[in-house]
Protein backbone atom coordinates (compact mmCIF):
# COMPACT_ATOMS: atom_id res chain seq x y z
CA UNK A 1 0.00 0.00 0.00
CA UNK A 2 1.39 3.73 -0.53
CA UNK A 3 3.35 5.76 2.11
CA UNK A 4 0.85 7.16 4.61
CA UNK A 5 1.19 11.01 5.15
CA UNK A 6 -0.21 11.07 8.14
CA UNK A 7 0.00 8.51 11.17
CA UNK A 8 -3.05 7.22 11.82
CA UNK A 9 -4.76 7.82 14.90
CA UNK A 10 -7.13 4.99 16.07
CA UNK A 11 -9.30 6.30 19.20
CA UNK A 12 -10.95 4.00 21.63
CA UNK A 13 -14.62 5.30 22.34
CA UNK A 14 -17.05 3.80 25.10
CA UNK A 15 -20.61 3.48 25.27
CA UNK A 16 -20.72 6.66 26.70
CA UNK A 17 -19.55 8.45 23.96
CA UNK A 18 -18.16 11.74 23.06
CA UNK A 19 -19.09 12.36 26.45
CA UNK A 20 -16.58 10.03 28.18
CA UNK A 21 -13.88 10.66 25.63
CA UNK A 22 -10.58 12.44 27.08
CA UNK A 23 -9.64 15.83 25.37
CA UNK A 24 -6.78 13.97 23.38
CA UNK A 25 -9.08 11.89 22.12
CA UNK A 26 -11.75 15.02 21.18
CA UNK A 27 -8.37 16.54 19.21
CA UNK A 28 -7.45 13.99 16.87
CA UNK A 29 -11.25 13.29 16.27
CA UNK A 30 -11.72 16.80 15.43
CA UNK A 31 -8.58 17.24 13.24
CA UNK A 32 -9.17 14.09 10.92
CA UNK A 33 -10.14 14.59 7.70
CA UNK A 34 -11.72 10.75 7.25
CA UNK A 35 -12.90 8.88 10.38
CA UNK A 36 -13.57 5.40 10.14
CA UNK A 37 -15.42 2.92 12.14
CA UNK A 38 -18.26 0.88 12.95
CA UNK A 39 -21.55 2.43 12.21
CA UNK A 40 -22.72 2.52 15.80
CA UNK A 41 -19.62 4.09 16.52
CA UNK A 42 -20.07 6.71 14.36
CA UNK A 43 -23.01 7.69 15.50
CA UNK A 44 -21.90 8.26 18.74
CA UNK A 45 -20.17 11.28 17.31
CA UNK A 46 -21.45 14.71 16.94
CA UNK A 47 -21.55 15.78 13.81
CA UNK A 48 -21.54 19.45 14.57
CA UNK A 49 -18.01 18.85 16.02
CA UNK A 50 -16.33 15.96 14.16
CA UNK A 51 -16.73 17.07 10.43
CA UNK A 52 -14.56 14.33 8.63
CA UNK A 53 -16.17 12.05 6.18
CA UNK A 54 -17.34 9.19 8.06
CA UNK A 55 -16.35 5.60 6.55
CA UNK A 56 -18.03 2.79 7.62
CA UNK A 57 -16.27 -0.70 8.05
CA UNK A 58 -16.80 -3.31 5.27
CA UNK A 59 -17.79 -6.45 6.08
CA UNK A 60 -15.71 -8.64 5.96
CA UNK A 61 -13.42 -6.05 7.73
CA UNK A 62 -9.68 -7.29 7.68
CA UNK A 63 -9.39 -8.10 4.17
CA UNK A 64 -10.56 -4.57 3.86
CA UNK A 65 -8.17 -2.67 5.71
CA UNK A 66 -5.06 -2.67 3.12
CA UNK A 67 -7.50 -0.94 0.50
CA UNK A 68 -9.12 1.17 2.33
CA UNK A 69 -6.45 2.97 4.34
CA UNK A 70 -4.91 2.97 0.55
CA UNK A 71 -7.69 5.04 -0.54
CA UNK A 72 -7.05 7.58 1.99
CA UNK A 73 -3.42 7.48 2.48
CA UNK A 74 -3.24 11.29 1.72
CA UNK A 75 -5.25 12.21 4.25
CA UNK A 76 -5.99 12.58 8.08
CA UNK A 77 -7.40 9.46 9.16
CA UNK A 78 -8.74 8.45 12.22
CA UNK A 79 -10.38 5.16 13.21
CA UNK A 80 -12.36 4.56 15.97
CA UNK A 81 -12.00 1.00 18.31
CA UNK A 82 -14.31 -0.02 20.75
CA UNK A 83 -12.58 0.15 24.07
CA UNK A 84 -8.92 -0.23 24.24
CA UNK A 85 -8.11 -0.87 20.41
CA UNK A 86 -5.09 -3.06 21.79
CA UNK A 87 -6.79 -5.55 23.78
CA UNK A 88 -8.70 -7.83 21.07
CA UNK A 89 -9.54 -4.50 18.89
CA UNK A 90 -8.83 -2.94 15.33
CA UNK A 91 -5.38 -1.85 17.06
CA UNK A 92 -3.76 -4.86 16.54
CA UNK A 93 -5.14 -5.41 12.42
CA UNK A 94 -3.62 -1.95 12.31
CA UNK A 95 -0.26 -2.49 13.42
CA UNK A 96 0.24 -5.87 11.67
CA UNK A 97 -0.92 -3.79 8.26
CA UNK A 98 1.20 -0.45 8.61
CA UNK A 99 3.27 -1.06 11.16
CA UNK A 100 2.70 -0.17 15.02
CA UNK A 101 5.17 2.84 14.30
CA UNK A 102 2.53 4.70 12.10
CA UNK A 103 -0.52 4.30 14.72
CA UNK A 104 -1.15 6.98 17.52
CA UNK A 105 -3.41 5.19 19.93
CA UNK A 106 -5.67 6.68 22.08
CA UNK A 107 -7.12 3.85 24.75
CA UNK A 108 -10.08 4.15 26.60
CA UNK A 109 -11.03 1.67 29.33
CA UNK A 110 -12.23 -1.78 28.05
CA UNK A 111 -15.57 -3.57 28.63
CA UNK A 112 -13.15 -5.90 30.69
CA UNK A 113 -12.10 -3.15 32.99
CA UNK A 114 -15.45 -1.51 33.42
CA UNK A 115 -16.79 -5.31 34.21
CA UNK A 116 -14.38 -5.50 36.72
CA UNK A 117 -15.07 -2.08 38.32
CA UNK A 118 -18.69 -3.00 38.47
CA UNK A 119 -18.00 -6.43 39.76
CA UNK A 120 -15.19 -5.77 42.50
CA UNK A 121 -12.84 -7.71 40.90
CA UNK A 122 -9.27 -8.02 40.12
CA UNK A 123 -8.61 -6.78 36.60
CA UNK A 124 -5.91 -9.42 36.12
CA UNK A 125 -7.92 -12.00 37.84
CA UNK A 126 -10.56 -13.35 35.49
CA UNK A 127 -9.07 -15.30 31.74
CA UNK A 128 -10.94 -13.64 29.23
CA UNK A 129 -12.53 -15.23 26.03
CA UNK A 130 -13.27 -13.43 22.94
CA UNK A 131 -16.26 -15.11 21.63
CA UNK A 132 -16.38 -12.51 18.58
CA UNK A 133 -15.99 -14.21 14.96
CA UNK A 134 -14.70 -17.65 17.60
CA UNK A 135 -16.88 -20.81 17.78
CA UNK A 136 -18.85 -21.15 20.68
CA UNK A 137 -16.85 -23.91 22.14
CA UNK A 138 -14.01 -22.13 22.55
CA UNK A 139 -15.12 -21.62 26.39
CA UNK A 140 -14.48 -24.90 27.44
CA UNK A 141 -10.90 -24.97 27.48
CA UNK A 142 -11.12 -22.57 30.30
CA UNK A 143 -14.10 -24.26 32.45
CA UNK A 144 -12.56 -25.26 35.50
CA UNK A 145 -14.40 -25.59 39.05
CA UNK A 146 -14.34 -21.99 40.86
CA UNK A 147 -13.00 -20.21 38.24
CA UNK A 148 -13.70 -16.52 37.48
CA UNK A 149 -14.18 -15.76 33.28
CA UNK A 150 -15.42 -12.76 31.99
CA UNK A 151 -16.64 -13.54 28.26
CA UNK A 152 -16.67 -10.89 25.18
CA UNK A 153 -20.05 -11.37 23.14
CA UNK A 154 -20.60 -11.62 19.80
CA UNK A 155 -24.07 -10.81 20.34
CA UNK A 156 -27.26 -10.47 22.26
CA UNK A 157 -27.92 -14.40 21.39
CA UNK A 158 -24.36 -15.30 22.87
CA UNK A 159 -25.48 -15.50 27.21
CA UNK A 160 -27.98 -17.74 26.57
CA UNK A 161 -25.89 -19.69 24.25
CA UNK A 162 -22.89 -19.82 26.95
CA UNK A 163 -25.93 -20.77 29.88
CA UNK A 164 -26.40 -23.66 27.53
CA UNK A 165 -23.22 -24.80 27.04
CA UNK A 166 -21.97 -24.34 31.05
CA UNK A 167 -25.29 -26.55 31.47
CA UNK A 168 -23.99 -29.38 28.74
CA UNK A 169 -20.60 -29.52 30.00
CA UNK A 170 -22.08 -30.05 33.74
CA UNK A 171 -21.21 -26.04 35.05
CA UNK A 172 -25.00 -26.04 35.07
CA UNK A 173 -24.55 -24.45 38.72
CA UNK A 174 -22.58 -21.48 37.22
CA UNK A 175 -23.87 -17.97 37.99
CA UNK A 176 -23.73 -15.39 34.81
CA UNK A 177 -23.37 -11.71 35.15
CA UNK A 178 -24.21 -9.93 31.91
CA UNK A 179 -23.76 -6.79 31.90
CA UNK A 180 -25.08 -4.30 28.84
CA UNK A 181 -23.76 -1.09 27.86
CA UNK A 182 -21.37 -0.73 30.32
CA UNK A 183 -20.39 2.51 30.83
CA UNK A 184 -23.31 4.83 29.16
CA UNK A 185 -26.74 5.78 30.67
CA UNK A 186 -28.62 2.53 29.75
CA UNK A 187 -26.20 0.39 31.24
CA UNK A 188 -27.67 -2.80 32.84
CA UNK A 189 -26.84 -5.69 34.55
CA UNK A 190 -29.06 -9.20 34.10
CA UNK A 191 -27.74 -12.33 37.04
CA UNK A 192 -28.45 -15.86 37.05
CA UNK A 193 -27.62 -19.64 36.62
CA UNK A 194 -26.68 -21.44 33.73
CA UNK A 195 -29.39 -24.11 33.95
CA UNK A 196 -32.46 -22.17 33.26
CA UNK A 197 -30.92 -18.46 32.18
CA UNK A 198 -34.31 -16.76 32.69
CA UNK A 199 -33.56 -13.89 30.47
CA UNK A 200 -34.53 -12.87 26.96
CA UNK A 201 -31.74 -11.99 24.67
CA UNK A 202 -31.24 -8.16 25.61
CA UNK A 203 -28.80 -5.57 24.13
CA UNK A 204 -26.00 -7.10 21.59
CA UNK A 205 -23.12 -5.23 23.33
CA UNK A 206 -22.39 -6.52 26.49
CA UNK A 207 -20.06 -8.70 28.49
CA UNK A 208 -20.47 -11.95 30.45
CA UNK A 209 -18.90 -12.70 33.96
CA UNK A 210 -18.85 -15.87 34.90
CA UNK A 211 -19.07 -17.60 38.25
CA UNK A 212 -18.36 -21.26 37.45
CA UNK A 213 -18.96 -23.48 40.63
CA UNK A 214 -18.86 -26.66 40.91
CA UNK A 215 -18.12 -28.93 38.04
CA UNK A 216 -16.08 -31.71 36.11
CA UNK A 217 -12.45 -31.09 36.88
CA UNK A 218 -9.99 -31.67 33.55
CA UNK A 219 -6.19 -32.08 33.48
CA UNK A 220 -4.12 -29.30 31.91
CA UNK A 221 -0.84 -31.78 31.11
CA UNK A 222 -0.95 -34.02 28.27
CA UNK A 223 -2.77 -37.46 28.89
CA UNK A 224 -6.25 -37.22 29.18
CA UNK A 225 -8.18 -40.12 29.88
CA UNK A 226 -8.98 -42.23 26.99
CA UNK A 227 -12.82 -41.99 27.42
CA UNK A 228 -12.63 -38.21 27.19
CA UNK A 229 -12.34 -38.85 23.36
CA UNK A 230 -14.82 -40.00 20.70
CA UNK A 231 -13.18 -43.47 18.80
CA UNK A 232 -13.02 -45.92 16.78
CA UNK A 233 -9.84 -47.79 18.56
CA UNK A 234 -7.65 -45.47 16.34
CA UNK A 235 -6.27 -43.79 19.41
CA UNK A 236 -3.06 -42.86 20.64
CA UNK A 237 -3.76 -44.37 24.17
CA UNK A 238 -3.22 -41.64 27.59
CA UNK A 239 0.07 -42.92 28.64
CA UNK A 240 1.97 -43.45 25.02
CA UNK A 241 -0.28 -40.08 24.60
CA UNK A 242 1.56 -38.25 26.92
CA UNK A 243 5.37 -39.11 26.63
CA UNK A 244 4.86 -38.06 22.74
CA UNK A 245 3.67 -34.98 23.85
CA UNK A 246 6.69 -34.57 25.96
CA UNK A 247 8.68 -35.33 22.97
CA UNK A 248 6.86 -33.27 20.31
CA UNK A 249 7.66 -30.34 23.33
CA UNK A 250 4.79 -27.69 22.27
CA UNK A 251 5.58 -24.10 22.62
CA UNK A 252 3.33 -21.28 21.88
CA UNK A 253 3.02 -19.95 17.95
CA UNK A 254 4.35 -23.32 16.69
CA UNK A 255 2.49 -25.82 14.41
CA UNK A 256 2.20 -29.74 14.76
CA UNK A 257 1.53 -31.70 11.77
CA UNK A 258 -0.58 -34.71 12.88
CA UNK A 259 -0.58 -36.92 9.99
CA UNK A 260 -3.01 -40.00 10.06
CA UNK A 261 -5.12 -37.94 13.00
CA UNK A 262 -7.10 -40.72 13.96
CA UNK A 263 -9.03 -39.21 16.87
CA UNK A 264 -6.95 -36.78 16.53
CA UNK A 265 -5.87 -36.61 20.36
CA UNK A 266 -2.35 -35.65 19.37
CA UNK A 267 -3.53 -32.08 17.72
CA UNK A 268 -5.80 -31.68 20.60
CA UNK A 269 -3.60 -32.15 23.07
CA UNK A 270 -0.91 -29.83 20.86
CA UNK A 271 -3.30 -27.20 20.62
CA UNK A 272 -4.32 -27.28 24.48
CA UNK A 273 -1.12 -26.73 25.65
CA UNK A 274 -1.47 -22.85 24.19
CA UNK A 275 -4.10 -20.72 22.78
CA UNK A 276 -1.45 -19.99 20.45
CA UNK A 277 -0.26 -23.16 19.24
CA UNK A 278 -1.46 -24.49 16.39
CA UNK A 279 -2.27 -27.65 14.61
CA UNK A 280 -3.26 -29.91 11.29
CA UNK A 281 -4.75 -32.98 11.62
CA UNK A 282 -4.71 -35.10 8.24
CA UNK A 283 -6.90 -38.40 7.96
CA UNK A 284 -7.57 -40.04 4.77
CA UNK A 285 -10.80 -41.75 5.94
CA UNK A 286 -13.74 -38.93 6.35
CA UNK A 287 -15.99 -40.66 9.07
CA UNK A 288 -12.54 -40.16 11.47
CA UNK A 289 -12.02 -36.82 9.90
CA UNK A 290 -15.18 -35.63 11.46
CA UNK A 291 -14.91 -37.28 14.47
CA UNK A 292 -11.56 -35.11 15.40
CA UNK A 293 -13.76 -32.30 13.89
CA UNK A 294 -16.20 -33.16 17.10
CA UNK A 295 -13.07 -33.92 19.31
CA UNK A 296 -11.64 -30.90 18.70
CA UNK A 297 -14.78 -29.13 19.70
CA UNK A 298 -15.64 -31.33 22.46
CA UNK A 299 -12.20 -30.26 24.23
CA UNK A 300 -12.48 -26.45 23.50
CA UNK A 301 -9.66 -26.30 20.86
CA UNK A 302 -12.57 -25.78 17.60
CA UNK A 303 -9.60 -23.64 15.74
CA UNK A 304 -7.99 -27.42 15.16
CA UNK A 305 -7.93 -27.92 11.08
CA UNK A 306 -9.03 -31.16 9.34
CA UNK A 307 -7.63 -32.10 6.02
CA UNK A 308 -9.32 -34.80 4.89
CA UNK A 309 -6.88 -36.65 2.15
CA UNK A 310 -4.35 -38.91 2.01
CA UNK A 311 -0.11 -38.24 2.85
CA UNK A 312 2.18 -37.07 1.28
CA UNK A 313 -0.20 -35.75 -1.34
CA UNK A 314 -2.40 -33.82 1.26
CA UNK A 315 0.64 -32.45 2.64
CA UNK A 316 1.29 -30.20 -0.57
CA UNK A 317 -0.49 -26.79 0.14
CA UNK A 318 0.13 -26.98 3.98
CA UNK A 319 2.52 -24.14 5.72
CA UNK A 320 5.76 -25.70 6.92
CA UNK A 321 5.97 -27.36 10.29
CA UNK A 322 7.44 -26.62 13.55
CA UNK A 323 6.70 -30.44 14.48
CA UNK A 324 5.70 -33.28 12.97
CA UNK A 325 4.02 -36.81 14.19
CA UNK A 326 3.43 -39.34 12.35
CA UNK A 327 1.19 -42.10 13.95
CA UNK A 328 0.27 -43.96 11.06
CA UNK A 329 0.91 -44.86 7.43
CA UNK A 330 4.68 -45.06 7.89
CA UNK A 331 5.48 -47.72 4.92
CA UNK A 332 3.29 -45.43 2.71
CA UNK A 333 6.30 -44.32 -0.09
CA UNK A 334 7.63 -41.32 0.50
CA UNK A 335 5.43 -40.27 3.91
CA UNK A 336 8.55 -39.74 5.86
CA UNK A 337 10.47 -38.12 3.42
CA UNK A 338 8.13 -35.77 2.63
CA UNK A 339 7.53 -34.74 6.46
CA UNK A 340 11.11 -34.64 7.01
CA UNK A 341 11.80 -32.29 3.78
CA UNK A 342 9.24 -29.58 4.94
CA UNK A 343 9.49 -30.00 8.41
CA UNK A 344 11.58 -26.50 9.52
CA UNK A 345 14.55 -26.47 10.51
CA UNK A 346 14.99 -27.18 14.44
CA UNK A 347 11.97 -28.67 14.51
CA UNK A 348 10.89 -31.87 15.79
CA UNK A 349 9.56 -35.26 14.10
CA UNK A 350 7.93 -37.87 16.28
CA UNK A 351 6.84 -41.14 14.77
CA UNK A 352 4.88 -44.15 16.26
CA UNK A 353 4.46 -47.62 15.23
CA UNK A 354 3.31 -51.20 16.56
CA UNK A 355 4.47 -53.05 13.70
CA UNK A 356 7.86 -55.32 12.78
CA UNK A 357 7.78 -53.14 9.06
CA UNK A 358 7.17 -50.00 10.48
CA UNK A 359 9.80 -50.34 12.98
CA UNK A 360 12.23 -51.54 10.55
CA UNK A 361 12.36 -48.30 8.67
CA UNK A 362 11.97 -46.05 12.09
CA UNK A 363 15.48 -48.13 12.93
CA UNK A 364 16.80 -47.00 9.49
CA UNK A 365 15.98 -43.69 10.24
CA UNK A 366 17.57 -43.32 13.61
CA UNK A 367 20.70 -44.78 11.57
CA UNK A 368 20.73 -41.82 8.97
CA UNK A 369 19.56 -39.09 11.25
CA UNK A 370 20.21 -40.11 14.56
CA UNK A 371 17.94 -38.66 17.65
CA UNK A 372 16.13 -41.10 19.58
CA UNK A 373 14.35 -44.53 19.11
CA UNK A 374 12.34 -45.71 21.88
CA UNK A 375 10.36 -48.49 22.80
CA UNK A 376 7.40 -47.41 25.07
CA UNK A 377 5.48 -50.44 27.46
CA UNK A 378 2.49 -49.94 29.61
CA UNK A 379 0.66 -52.85 31.52
CA UNK A 380 -2.44 -52.97 33.53
CA UNK A 381 -3.54 -54.44 36.60
CA UNK A 382 -6.03 -56.80 35.62
CA UNK A 383 -7.74 -59.63 37.79
CA UNK A 384 -6.67 -63.30 36.99
CA UNK A 385 -8.82 -65.22 39.02
CA UNK A 386 -8.79 -64.29 42.47
CA UNK A 387 -5.86 -62.43 42.25
CA UNK A 388 -3.99 -59.76 40.12
CA UNK A 389 -1.98 -59.95 37.30
CA UNK A 390 -0.19 -57.30 34.80
CA UNK A 391 -1.87 -57.48 31.03
CA UNK A 392 0.71 -56.10 28.67
CA UNK A 393 -0.52 -53.46 25.61
CA UNK A 394 1.19 -53.64 22.32
CA UNK A 395 4.59 -52.06 22.73
CA UNK A 396 4.99 -49.08 20.67
CA UNK A 397 8.04 -47.95 19.48
CA UNK A 398 8.97 -44.75 18.78
CA UNK A 399 11.30 -42.36 16.78
CA UNK A 400 12.47 -38.63 17.46
CA UNK A 401 14.74 -36.73 16.02
CA UNK A 402 15.33 -32.68 15.27
CA UNK A 403 16.20 -31.56 12.47
CA UNK A 404 19.77 -29.89 12.11
CA UNK A 405 19.39 -25.71 10.35
CA UNK A 406 21.84 -27.17 7.66
CA UNK A 407 21.43 -30.43 6.19
CA UNK A 408 23.50 -33.86 7.10
CA UNK A 409 24.80 -36.42 4.81
CA UNK A 410 23.31 -39.77 5.75
CA UNK A 411 25.19 -41.84 7.75
CA UNK A 412 26.88 -44.37 6.12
Amino acid sequence: MPELSHPIAVVGIGADGWAGLAAASRAELQAAQVVIGGPRQLELLPRDTVTAERVPWPSPLRPAVPGLLAAHAERRVAVLASGDPMFYGIGRTLAETVGAERLRVLPHPSSVSYACARLGWALEAPEVISLVGRPLDTLSLALHPGRRLLVLSADAATPAAVAALLTERGYGGARLHVLEQLGSPAERRLDGPADGWPHPAGDPLNVIALELGEGPRSSLVPGLPDAAYESDGQLTKRHVRAATLATLAPSPGELLWDVGGGSGSIAVEWLRAHRDCQAVSIERDPVRAGRIARNAAALGVPRLRVVTGSAPAALAELPAPDAVFIGGGLTVPGLLDSCWAELRPGGRLVANTVTLESEALLTEWYRRHGGELVKLAVAHAVPVGGFTGWRQAMPVTQWSAVKPDTPQEDAS
